[in-house]
């Protein structure tokens, strides 16, 4: 691979591979499990965004178009290519439901959109009267990022650790902020919601709403848990991915 995706865990003999996106302020190692859990039935490449981990010092992006301009020049293609489902957690799922839709016109589309923690990207972004990263001063944006319950509370407590994690955060939140939803005709492929039960962000029936995005079937499960549910239902995400693949049975929806 090259700058911008990873592969640790290498399945030469999958039929599939799967292209996860990161949520804001994430990197690789925070899917190592999933990449470890789905390894076998797929074939896991997670994104690297720049200005983190091996990546440090490099300048962040300026918006999701630049991502996912740089991730499809990066996807294995010719001899190497196979077909594709993609992953995206919270920011990750715009990113992912972007590739979906660039992929479909270059006429070769995944195989399956899941999405994870994210309203459907036709709904308004922020509530009335938030405010919009750029005009955040540091505390507030611990502050908001506090509420999603994703980030360990001694590191907020580190200034060290802090100049190191804000400024990606904050990279991030504002390519969240400047996202513009663009109309357009609905995927062929399935597409898969899962959110959690007390997210503080994502409503159930925002979660559903997804649906419109679609024409290719869909479903939507709903877990117990707030922003960053993934982890304590590895295995079930795991089985929710394998059954979003051709020919996989399907797992009931939440």
């Amino acid at each position: 691979m090259g700058d911008w995706i990873r592969c640790n865990h290498p399945a030469p003999d999958a039929g599939t591979r799967l292209l996860v996106y990161p949520h804001a302020g994430g990197s690789v190692s925070a899917y190592h499990g999933l990449s470890a859990a789905v390894s076998g039935t797929v074939e896991p490449l997670v994104v690297q965004y720049p200005g983190r981990q091996d990546r440090y010092g490099e300048p962040f992006a300026a918006g999701a178009d630049e991502i996912v301009d740089a991730v499809l020049d990066e996807l294995p293609d010719g001899p190497d290519a196979r077909p594709v489902a993609l992953f995206g957690h919270s920011m990750g799922a715009l990113l992912a439901f972007e590739t979906a839709r660039r992929m479909e016109a270059a006429g070769k589309p995944p195989v399956a959109l899941i999405v994870s923690g994210r309203m459907a990207p036709s709904l308004p972004r922020t509530a009335a009267g938030k405010k919009r990263v750029r005009d955040m001063s540091d505390a507030e944006l611990i502050e908001d990022m506090r509420k999603l319950s994703g980030t360990a509370e001694e590191l907020f407590s580190s200034p060290e650790l802090l100049s190191l994690f804000l400024p990606p955060m904050r990279a991030d939140y504002q390519i969240v902020d400047e996202y513009v939803y663009r109309s357009g005709e609905p995927l062929r492929c399935p597409l898969v919601t899962l959110t959690g039960d007390s997210d503080p962000r994502v409503t159930v029936e925002g979660a559903r709403a997804w649906e419109s995005e679609t024409r290719g079937g869909f479903s939507c499960h709903v877990l117990a848990g707030g922003h960053f549910f993934l982890d304590a239902h590895m295995p079930y995400v795991a089985g929710v991915i394998a059954s979003a693949l051709p020919g996989r049975r399907t797992v009931p929806a939440s």
